[in-house]
């Protein structure tokens, strides 16, 4: 296990190293958040689902952190060795396949949680946020940045250019962030975009984070961990074909 282990503290090593730039923006981006809501907004709506507004809404941007450090993390690091031809010593070493994609995602999935944690601490300082079920909620948090690192490992091996790397974020992950109920409930919703966002799997990995929180949702947390299951087993399964293909790392 030295070389899996090599490569975890590697990919550790690299995030830590700048700091300053992987953990610190996305907790001042999540409190800029945190401040508007709760001062601007929270005030004018006193209640939603029967707690208060900010209490609402900080699972989802908890969330919006961990998806978004886990993208980070991956796609810079998979597709800069790619980019520099250093992914081939990998390739060619005796290294297993699980081990190139275990490592990779470490990395990744350890940033997403130490942001996660640093943003609720945070949060925890400005406001009184509180916890309804801890193992839940760092059950969702480690499933959805498990999820994100792996589709953006996937992202890396089909990506040709660092153009490419942005179109999933932009063009994908963002929208669907946004319309999966972050800063409003689905009972206010039209019958048929309530029946429509039911399609977004972000939604689910925000109620149920949600439902760790407050102890409510509008959606089955079983539901939603099968949804989170089944797309990692998914991305896992396809991404060590590809890998066993040496898909996008020959030239």
């Amino acid at each position: 296990m030295i070389d899996l282990y090599t490569l975890m503290m590697k990919e550790v090593s690299r995030f830590l190293r700048v700091w300053k730039q992987t953990l610190v923006p996305p907790v001042i981006t999540i409190v800029l958040y945190l401040w508007i809501f709760w001062k601007f907004i929270g005030d004018r709506i006193s209640v939603v689902e029967g707690v208060s507004y900010i209490d609402f809404i900080f699972p989802g941007l908890l969330m919006m952190a961990v998806i978004m450090a886990a993208y980070q993390n991956t796609s810079s690091s998979f597709f800069g060795a790619k980019f520099q031809k250093s992914i081939e010593e990998l390739f060619v070493s005796p290294m297993s396949y699980w081990k190139i994609l275990l490592g990779f995602c470490a990395g990744a999935m350890l940033r997403a949680m130490m942001v996660a944690g640093l943003v609720f601490a945070a949060a925890a300082l400005m406001t009184d946020i509180s916890i309804s079920n801890i193992p839940l909620a760092i059950t969702f948090i480690f499933l959805s940045a498990l999820l994100f690192s792996l589709l953006w490992l996937f992202n890396g091996l089909y990506a040709k250019s660092f153009d490419d790397i942005a179109l999933i974020p932009t063009f994908l992950i963002t929208p669907l962030i946004y319309l999966g109920w972050v800063f409003y409930p689905i009972s206010i919703l039209p019958d048929f975009w309530q029946i429509v966002s039911q399609f977004n799997p972000i939604l689910y990995m925000i109620w149920g984070l949600r439902y760790a929180f407050i102890g409510t949702s509008e959606i089955s947390i079983y539901v939603s961990l099968w949804i989170l299951v089944t797309f990692i087993t998914l991305l896992i399964t396809v991404i060590l074909y590809l890998l066993k293909k040496w898909y996008g790392i020959r030239s």
